[in-house]
């Protein structure tokens, strides 16, 4: 049994930084899909994309998510990687997979960064525009979705209590089986 929690959601939702957080909580290992693919490739994503398109970029996220072997970690994957289903498929053994859901406004604040960060995004498309195509990708994938509520002044902790109630409460992880051994 992998005992994993995989991390979805667009760019900016903050995954990465959820992640190392919630994982610190439960007492789990932490990777992250970006990080993993950036090492792999030998550059930036952004020079990846920048050198062999959005395509090519999108396979080897999805390799990656394919061949992606880990037991009792945090998964903070990279954006598109919802798109894949051969790559969630892979990811979502043994786990449970969370969304980040934030309003597409503060998506579109956070992404600052746009044009180094990485994302999958064809010329002319916008933050809205990746938003719309992807959220049915999310939500077909999510086991579940947080925040239940989104307060603009939720903190990372606070996010992280919330996945932690909810998956002690829904039996599948959580203070009864993670952190606090």
């Amino acid at each position: 049994m992998k005992n994993n929690i995989v991390l979805i959601g667009m760019p900016g939702a903050g995954k990465s930084t959820v992640g190392v957080v919630l994982a610190k909580t439960l007492g789990m290992q932490f990777v992250d899909t970006d990080l993993i693919l950036a090492r792999q490739l030998g550059m930036t994503l952004q020079e990846y994309i920048n050198r062999h398109g959005i395509e090519k970029f999108m396979e080897e996220e999805a390799r990656c998510g394919r061949e992606l072997e880990c037991e009792d970690t945090v998964i903070a994957t990279g954006g598109s990687m919802a798109l894949r289903d051969d790559a969630m498929a892979n990811l979502k053994q043994g786990a449970i997979t969370v969304f980040i859901d934030l309003p597409v406004g503060v998506i579109r604040r956070r992404l600052r960064n746009i044009k180094t960060r990485g994302v999958a995004m064809a010329p002319g498309q916008t933050i809205g525009d990746l938003y719309r195509r992807r959220l049915p990708h999310y939500r077909r994938h999510a086991d579940m979705t947080v925040p239940k509520q989104y307060n603009p002044r939720m903190s990372i902790e606070e996010m992280v209590e919330e996945i932690v109630r909810r998956l002690a409460r829904e039996g599948k992880k959580g203070e009864a089986q993670y952190g606090r051994r």
